[in-house]
């Protein structure tokens, strides 16, 4: 039995439009799992204060990277950039500060309260 021409035609523009939305189903799929892996790329690091010491005390981390310091000791503590591009106000035991470290670069930085308390964040692309 031979389908009508017409209804040949709707069927092809039909297998046409599934075949689009197919198309476009599989490209949000891909941009989904870059996202993902983008995201995963300049993931999240934690930096704890502890013992009157950041440790780990130097970091090597991608554009795009935020880092969290953690203050795990009994006393106030801050985190400032020596380059003055960054710094926390005080932060009390169990406070966080969070920074984006967007451009490549090396960031000394330092507990203003303590100043033997030092440490680096490298950005590196990889």
């Amino acid at each position: 039995m031979e389908i009508p021409l017409h209804d040949r035609i709707h069927l092809r523009a039909s297998l046409a439009a599934r075949a689009r939305t197919a198309m476009l189903a599989g490209a949000i799929a891909v941009a989904a799992a870059l996202t993902q892996a983008t995201a995963a790329a300049a993931a999240d690091v934690d930096v704890e204060i502890t013992k009157f010491a950041f440790a780990p005390k130097e970091i090597t981390v991608t554009p795009g990277t935020r880092v969290a310091f953690v203050n795990r000791d009994e006393t106030p503590h801050t985190v400032s950039a020596t380059d003055k591009s960054f710094a926390s106000k005080g932060l009390d035991t169990g406070e966080r500060y969070e920074h984006v470290f967007d451009a490549e670069g090396d960031y000394a930085y330092l507990c203003t309260i303590h100043p033997f308390m030092t440490g680096v964040v490298h950005v590196r692309k990889r």
